[in-house]
């Protein structure tokens, strides 16, 4: 597993971008009045809160079992389930299905999943064309980005830069208002959704007891991609899995509130299975592992497969509002991101992660499912010390603050020291220590310590 880029290097380069921060700022802003707006209208929110954790929790108990009830009623229902271990037998199952059909085009509707696994990328190795089908990810393919934001993948681009890539890929005329970039994408994409003869989803939820792929989206492409093609594959983390049909009212109160601001979303398509005459002839249901049931494995860690990649976290988190997506070097950006990626790939392969945040606990607070994400990212930097990711002179500083702190004549003399050292400011800006005190200003020394004062007295 290659490692990923380390935060505090990839932050520096948002940091730096005065366009970026203004495009953040902009759309998260907006994003937060619209939910406010709505969640306030609700006057059970709290309680909606807590019985989407509580779901969560009993699911994560006994995910084997509801995995299982969910394979037969797919079964049943005359789909066919695949289970893949990891990213390489996700991808393969996928283009098995392909070459089993003679297809080399596919449709996709929108999924972070698919994202992870890389399956657009591993398809084309195999002579098949996977296209992106919601207008963000369309964007991004068709300039080779990727996603910096869950639910609004192109967060970082303006219409202009739309406008301009549009202008040099499908569209030489088209101008830079919403409505021309939105009817260019319909006009292209049109032929496609006709064409296809396999469509690839991934869902928000699976319903066990009834064999259900749910995938909620504003736009009707996914609705054309899970109806018009003979062939549907929908690839689904296991941790998607609710155990009832009930559970879904729960959910689908959520979902839009927290994602769009909005009460319902314009589409919520749900299907089980197949049916004569009505929709694809043949369903598939991928059930991806990759990293999941390690991260299951820990009590505390596994709060975040609670997740119902709603992004409301993102759209508070004052860390995320000023470095982008892409600092956190995964398709699973800001503090979900920062909890969930380093479970997944290993904590040594994304030690920075659980830093990158200031633990303010606004992301908790936003969460509809109450996932503790603070606690998680605590939790993940204790792993990462006892992994021994931290650089050695990190060690040795930490172990002299043990020694210290550990006696109160040793501590006393240390602030002796410590507001001796404050009469030499430049060392924090200079020296060894410079990049700790680049983001910091010094306190002021004072004349008299507290101490001083008590033993004066």
């Amino acid at each position: 597993m290659t490692a990923i880029r380390p935060f505090p290097d990839a932050a520096r380069e948002g940091l730096a971008n005065p366009q970026l921060r203004a495009n953040l700022a902009r759309a998260t802003g907006t994003i937060r009045d619209k939910r406010r707006t709505v969640v306030e209208e609700t006057p059970d929110w709290e309680e909606l809160r807590e019985a989407g954790r509580a779901i969560k929790a009993r699911t994560l108990a006994a995910l084997d079992e509801h995995l299982l009830v969910l394979e037969r009623a797919v079964e049943s229902a005359g789909g066919q389930v695949w289970w893949a271990r990891d990213a390489a037998e996700a991808n393969e199952a996928v283009a098995r299905i392909a070459r089993g059909h003679g297809v080399t085009e596919i449709v996709k509707v929108k999924s972070l999943t698919t994202d992870e696994l890389g399956l657009n990328e591993y398809l084309a190795g195999q002579g098949i064309d996977a296209v992106e089908t919601d207008l963000a990810e369309l964007i991004l393919q068709l300039d080779g980005d990727w996603s910096s934001h869950i639910l609004v993948p192109a967060l970082h681009r303006n219409r202009h830069e739309i406008a301009e890539l549009f202008r040099r890929t499908i569209d030489r005329e088209v101008g830079d208002e919403p409505a021309a970039l939105a009817e260019a994408a319909r006009t292209y994409l049109r032929k496609k959704f006709l064409a296809a003869r396999m469509g690839v989803s991934g869902a928000n939820f699976l319903v066990a007891e009834t064999g259900t792929a749910v995938v909620v989206e504003s736009e009707g492409n996914g609705r054309m991609c899970t109806t018009l093609p003979a062939v549907l594959v929908t690839v689904a983390g296991i941790e998607k899995v609710v155990p009832r049909w009930d559970d879904l009212e729960v959910f689908l109160q959520h979902l839009p509130r927290s994602s769009t601001g909005e009460r319902m979303n314009p589409y919520t398509s749900l299907w089980s299975g197949t049916r004569a005459g009505e929709g694809p002839s043949e369903f598939h249901l991928v059930l991806v592992d990759n990293g999941r049931t390690r991260v299951l494995a820990d009590e505390v860690g596994r709060g975040a497969l609670a997740c119902i990649r709603c992004s409301a976290c993102l759209n508070v988190c004052p860390v995320y509002e000023r470095t982008g997506g892409h600092a956190y070097g995964s398709i699973y950006p800001g503090p979900i991101g920062a909890i969930l990626t380093p479970q997944l790939v290993g904590i040594e392969n994304a030690a920075t992660l659980p830093y990158a945040s200031s633990l303010c606990g606004a992301c908790y607070e936003a969460c509809p499912v109450k996932i503790d994400i603070p606690d998680i990212l605590v939790h993940l930097r204790g792993r990462a010390v006892e992994a021994g990711t931290e650089p050695a002179s990190e060690r040795v500083a930490m172990r002299g603050l043990a020694h210290t702190f550990a006696s109160r004549r040793a501590y006393e003399s240390a602030q002796r020291l410590g507001r001796g050292a404050l009469r030499l400011v430049p060392w924090a800006r200079v020296g060894p220590l410079r990049a700790w005190g680049r983001a910091r200003d010094l306190p002021s020394r004072e004349p008299r310590t507290f101490r001083g004062w008590w033993r004066a007295r």
